[in-house]
């Protein structure tokens, strides 16, 4: 069974904490950060110059009583180049790492004060199978949604048996970010993975 992670024992594993409201535009902007590294940034259009067609004028200057026009490629018509258009970018944004470093406090604060974060000896199953996987979840949470688990490592036979269960993430300490910790609704950390966690808040 897992019991239940206090404000007390997190910092009894030197795991850094904050008070109040502090970080939490940290958390806003680093997770701000990861959805923004995700965009392909790839959206394309064609400009006046790019669209196929004929460059000729497509009436005279003067005498029709019709606005002045050059080509049918001019934005104004339909099948013309596109002005201001997107143009293939990148989206990336870079975060610190004291504002990272401060994201994760927060997060971990927080999720802790909501009652969300128990703590285990051990999880492993070394069989390989599905039904043992979701057994020895089920043992540790009643939740059945957004589990996520933290662990130093994970064995091969344990992501083999959860690679199939889609409300189980597997993350290691040194890997698991604010985004997935925010995102689950149960947090289970292995005693082994709380070494790690304290230094990355150091």
């Amino acid at each position: 069974m897992s019991k239940t992670l206090s404000i007390e024992a997190a910092k009894a594993a030197n795991i850094q904490l904050v008070e109040g409201d502090k970080g939490a535009q940290a958390v806003h902007d680093l997770v701000t950060a990861y959805r923004a590294n995700r965009r392909s940034g790839t959206a394309n259009t064609k400009t006046r110059s790019e669209v196929k067609g004929s460059g000729k004028k497509i009436y005279r200057q003067k005498g029709t009583g019709n606005a002045r026009h050059g080509d049918k490629q001019a934005p104004i018509f339909v099948g013309g180049g596109v002005a201001f258009g997107p143009k293939p970018r990148s989206y990336a944004k870079t975060v610190n790492k004291t504002t990272r470093k401060l994201a994760l406090r927060r997060t971990l604060t927080s999720i802790i004060e909501e009652g969300r974060v128990s703590s285990t000896d051990l999880f492993s199953v070394s069989s390989g199978k599905t039904k043992a996987f979701v057994d020895a979840v089920t043992s540790l949470t009643e939740t059945t949604k957004k589990v996520l688990i933290i662990a130093a490592s994970f064995d091969e036979k344990t992501y083999l048996a959860g690679r199939n269960v889609k409300f189980v993430e597997l993350r290691t300490a040194a890997d698991v970010n604010v985004e997935e910790l925010l995102h689950a609704n149960q947090v289970i950390v292995v005693n082994d993975a709380l070494e790690t966690l304290a230094k990355r808040t150091a």
